[in-house]
């Protein structure tokens, strides 16, 4: 399901350890009142408890709340546990998480700055 959104779908990752016996209504409250972000835009946010082998997704469908779990069989999710903010995820990046690797790879090609000449 997660590696299925549409490329329209903004995905924020929620750096730092997040309590995943919460809801639907407490990770909605975390995204409205900590992170001052809509919880009704279409968007997915994306939480991570302290075993780094499961995360939680909340996702506004327009009628509802989607609530998305997902544990790992074997391996860990590569979390940023900086303090809480919410990190908007290039289709790049939501790629490397969802295959255990950290959104930042320090070798990886980056892009280009417009009128740059050598």
């Amino acid at each position: 399901m997660l590696n299925d959104l549409t490329s329209n779908t903004q995905v924020y990752l929620v750096t730092g350890y997040s309590d995943l016996r919460r809801g639907i209504d407490g990770l909605a409250a975390i995204v409205q009142s900590q992170l001052r972000l809509d919880p009704f835009c279409k968007a997915l946010f994306l939480f991570c408890g302290r075993r780094c082998d499961r995360i939680k997704g909340l996702l506004w469908e327009g009628d509802g709340f989607l609530l998305l779990y997902k544990r790992l069989d074997n391996g860990r999710f590569q979390w940023p546990r900086n303090e809480t903010e919410a990190l908007l995820l290039s289709p790049q990046q939501k790629r490397w998480l969802l295959e255990g690797l950290k959104i930042e790879q320090p070798k990886a090609i980056r892009e280009g700055k417009p009128g740059a000449l050598y």
